[in-house]
């Protein structure tokens, strides 16, 4: 897909997305569980736009998530403690995947469960039902569970059983790890020699909020998962230590991507494409917008294919171009 840009002339960047086996039109989607089940966003955009939307996670079955409130914000965050609310998978497929397919969207699918056996009961109650899914995201990584230990992503093992029943779905899988274990690389390894196509990163990191005037905790669940622009740092780290270890693994990035310069940057790190996500809570357009704005951006700096500059940072290249240097986009954005 190539986008002339507006502000630089001709110049076209060039927005075709390879993640594996898996092709897309550009490098922007949703993340899950931020914009809801299906196309709910399509009252703001055209989601046929995105490279892809990513749906909120689904188990095999109905599952009403934590008590309220689940939802706090803070300075440059959020804090959440929905609990993997959801429909499941067969009143999706019913009520929700319809609209998706109307609207030319490529859909990811997220998919979760307690037990291995329930992720692949999800799997393979979508099978049969592909028809506009183009992969699945298996969410091994949500930290809203009760039980800690149900966090397959903290375990290498763990995470290989899960995608090794998920695998023969037969459309590219991605597994989401979590930020809140220093086994992250191995997990990766893990999930990528077990049959997934590649990883996205990062979960929510481990939080938790309480009101000093009643001495209680703010959400219904106790804990929660902080988002937000505050987390990408610790996602621009995550990423770039797992390709600078792992040089052809492909990753997709999220965490507090709002604008085009953060999405550049997480490519840099190393990932291949982006989620963006608590950014479309303030704006619900914020997916496209920050694709419009990656857009410009490559092409003031000269980047005429942004899949070229992935993984940048960690190989300790730079970008030299006729255009401006990074630095000088930044200053002149202030």
């Amino acid at each position: 897909m190539r986008v002339p840009s507006r502000k630089s002339g001709h110049f076209d960047v060039d927005l075709e997305t390879n993640l594996g086996s898996l092709k897309l039109d550009n490098p922007v989607m949703t993340a899950a569980g931020t914009s809801g089940h299906g196309a709910e966003l399509s009252a703001f955009f055209d989601l046929s736009k995105l490279g892809a939307v990513v749906v909120k996670s689904l188990a095999a079955y109905p599952f009403p998530g934590n008590p309220g409130p689940r939802l706090l914000p803070l300075p440059g965050s959020m804090l959440n403690s929905v609990g993997l609310a959801g429909p499941g998978v067969v009143a999706w497929e019913k009520d929700y995947l319809p609209r998706l397919r109307q609207s030319g969207a490529k859909t990811i699918v997220s998919i979760w469960g307690k037990t291995v056996e329930e992720y692949a009961e999800a799997s393979e109650l979508l099978k049969g039902h592909l028809d506009g899914i183009v992969a699945i995201e298996v969410n091994i990584s949500c930290p809203n569970l009760k039980a800690k230990s149900e966090i397959f992503s903290h375990s290498p093992q763990a995470t290989r059983s899960v995608i090794e029943v998920v695998r023969s779905i037969g459309i590219p899988i991605f597994a989401k790890l979590s930020p809140n274990t220093h086994l992250m690389a191995e997990v990766a390894e893990a999930a990528v020699e077990a049959g997934a196509c590649g990883v996205t990163m990062i979960n929510t990191v481990l939080g938790m909020s309480i009101d000093p005037l009643t001495a209680s905790l703010e959400l219904g669940g106790g804990g929660g998962g902080l988002s937000g622009p505050a987390i990408r740092p610790i996602a621009l780290r995550a990423v770039y230590e797992l390709k600078r270890r792992m040089p052809e693994i492909v990753i997709i990035g999220v965490g507090g991507i709002s604008s085009g310069q953060d999405a550049l940057a997480m490519m840099l790190a190393g990932a291949s494409a982006v989620q963006v996500g608590t950014a479309t809570f303030s704006d619900p357009k914020a997916p496209l917008r920050v694709l419009g704005e990656l857009v410009e951006l490559c092409a003031r700096l000269g980047i005429s294919r942004p899949s070229d500059v992935v993984g940048y940072a960690p190989r300790g290249m730079k970008i030299t171009s006729g255009f401006e240097t990074l630095s000088d986009a930044k200053a002149e954005n202030r």
